[in-house]
């Protein structure tokens, strides 16, 4: 990545609606060099996506919790992911080490309605247990934007 990436990912990111001409106008370059810088992003990885970010608690689930889960052994972290992918409150799953076995970030429209929630996660036999904190406040929201500028060439 050089210069001319890192300002197209920051403008996009902060306009994500701008616009390919609007961009190429405003920095000065061809229409043209900027669909390929973002095309070679996006097929490099660097751009995971285009659509809108949403926001759960405008959804109506403004309680978030994190669930470490102790998963039976032999039973694999691919099945019950494959479990957890089909509850629409569960935001994100990763295996992880230390005390437990997987992670796992849960939104809920209520503190009531999160106990539905754990209940529904822990159906699955392979987890054995499971421990859950309940987030307060953000007070850093998911981010990857400040990496772009660390990134060597970047």
């Amino acid at each position: 990545m050089d210069d001319l990436d890192v300002t197209l990912i920051e403008l996009f990111t902060a306009e994500p609606r701008i616009g390919a001409l609007e961009a190429s106008r405003r920095l000065g370059v061809a229409r043209g060099t900027v669909t390929a810088r973002l095309d070679r992003l996006e097929r490099s990885g660097v751009i995971s996506g285009w659509g809108p970010a949403l926001d759960p608690a405008a959804l109506g689930h403004p309680v978030t919790a994190f669930l470490t889960l102790e998963i039976r052994q032999g039973a694999g972290h691919d099945t019950v992911a494959a479990t957890l992918a089909t509850i629409p409150e569960v935001l994100e799953a990763h295996t992880i080490t230390g005390a437990g076995d997987m992670w796992v970030r849960v939104v809920a429209r209520s503190n009531a309605d999160l106990q539905r929630v754990i209940d529904t996660v822990l159906h699955d036999p392979n987890i054995t247990r499971s421990t859950t904190v309940i987030a307060l406040a953000t007070q850093i929201p998911y981010r990857v934007l400040p990496l772009v500028s660390t990134t060597p060439g970047g």
